[in-house]
């Protein structure tokens, strides 16, 4: 009997398909589209003497590239998929829909013929830890688990090679959420706070985008959702819900100093080897997800052996005697906020880079009690300095340093034996770098070279 998989790409072998953005996620997706005879025009604004040789060689295989400007110009398509970085609102995407083309994504088609229980998790900070610690402790009970989605491996290509026994953990953005009409088995929301408003329309768009990690659940699913957030813990899925809460009360909380599930003593935070308060509610929310798949064992298994995700307070180096950290995920203010309640001690932080159009007023105050030198570059670096300047009380030292190349000699300069510095941007990093990712391999570098 034809798979779930089998099915829906036959029956796309006779339509007309759209790939719109030949980036990682969607490549596969070209490849796969192709194997199965598919007419394929893949759309990107990059124009073809910027194309890498992948891309070129999805063209020898039979794809029609319509690229640079003016590439969704005319296009045609039974059947769309959208990147997650183009927004649904696109009149390119609009046009096409309603000459009756059906929108979809790499994701949603996913969901749509995964055989696996799927796990997923958004937020505005956390969802790489927190997916990657679902992951983890789950490996740790001896499944076998498919880890992707935003978190950089794309799955859908992967379908066939999963069991019903499987599981799959996704991290989704709220661009991929933006148009999804399917939700996982089990939804974690870890907090909301504003981002990415360079291309939601406003806050409630994107709360609204991050809603439909469970807006279609049904009443066998499971929502988990942080108590602490103002946000999130007013979220409530058709299924049981779940709450996390290091403040207060929930269905995984915290009694003297001890991570509890449902009354019962789970994990010692002591035990976690992630530093920060913000990774003690990362381990709540992977605890209340993999609760009836996974002993306390093997959770506690993982939190004395797992040390970090790449870019996220990512120790790089001690040199004299300085810690130096790469915190490039900090995309925001809310997850430098974070990163900064990490250490007892004030650090030297280098901040700044591409603006979201985000406020940045929240993070002023914690810049004043735990900066000792703060080295700002970027687009959003007089932002970031405005909010400390209009702080009341005493202020860490102020460099304006335009790149981070610049910045970070000023740092290795400034710091004395004993000090920690910080990349931790509150910004994204498309002003100087590719990605974030791009931009902590850059200062990791560096560092190393020092």
């Amino acid at each position: 009997m034809a798979t779930a998989f089998e099915r829906y790409f036959t029956s796309l072998k006779d339509k007309k398909i759209a790939v719109l953005g030949l980036g990682v996620s969607n490549r596969p997706l070209v490849r796969l589209l192709l194997e199965f005879g598919c007419q394929v025009t893949g759309c990107d604004r990059t124009p073809r003497e910027m194309l890498d040789q992948e891309v070129l060689e999805l063209e020898r295989s039979g794809c029609n590239l319509r690229l640079g400007d003016g590439y969704l110009d005319g296009v045609a398509a039974d059947i769309v998929f959208r990147t997650p970085g183009m927004h649904p609102g696109n009149p390119a995407i609009q046009q096409l829909q309603a000459g009756g083309a059906q929108i979809t994504s790499e994701m949603e088609v996913f969901f749509e013929v995964c055989p696996c229980t799927i796990l997923a998790v958004t937020g505005s900070d956390g969802k790489t830890t927190t997916t990657t610690l679902i992951s983890e402790m789950l490996k740790a009970e001896g499944k076998t688990v498919w880890l992707g989605g935003n978190i950089g491996t794309p799955l859908l290509n992967l379908v066939p090679q999963m069991t019903e026994t499987d599981y799959a953990v996704v991290e989704l953005s709220s661009f991929q959420l933006m148009d999804m009409r399917r939700s996982p088995h089990i939804a974690v929301i870890t907090n909301l706070a504003p981002n990415h408003l360079d291309v939601h329309k406003d806050m409630d768009e994107y709360v609204e985008a991050k809603k439909n990690i469970y807006r279609f659940q049904n009443a066998q699913d499971i929502l988990v959702i942080n108590a602490d957030n103002d946000l999130t813990k007013l979220c409530a899925g058709p299924g049981q819900t779940r709450s996390f809460s290091r403040l207060g009360e929930g269905s995984v909380c915290i009694k003297d100093g001890v991570i509890c599930r449902n009354g019962t003593p789970v994990l010692d935070t002591k035990d976690i080897l992630l530093p920060g308060v913000h990774n003690i509610e990362n381990y709540m929310a992977a605890i209340a997800a993999v609760e009836g798949l996974v002993s306390d064992e093997n959770v506690r298994k993982v939190a004395t052996t797992f040390g970090g995700v790449e870019h996220r307070i990512e120790l790089v180096r001690i040199k004299d005697g300085v810690r130096y950290y790469n915190d490039s995920i900090a995309s925001s203010p809310s997850r430098t906020i974070a990163g900064l309640r990490s250490f007892d001690e004030k650090v030297i932080l280098i901040a700044g880079g591409y603006d979201k159009q985000i406020p940045y007023d929240v993070l002023g105050p914690e810049i004043c009690r735990h900066v000792k030198l703060l080295i700002l570059g970027g687009a959003t670096g007089s932002k970031i300095r405005e909010a400390v300047e209009n702080c009341e009380g005493k202020k860490p030292q102020i460099l304006d340093c335009g790149d981070l190349a610049t910045a970070v000699h000023a740092a290795v300069d400034a710091a004395k034996d004993g000090d920690v510095v910080l990349l931790s941007p509150a910004s994204a990093a498309f002003d100087q770098f590719k990605n974030f990712m791009v931009r902590g391999a850059f200062f990791k570098k560096m560092i190393m070279e020092l």
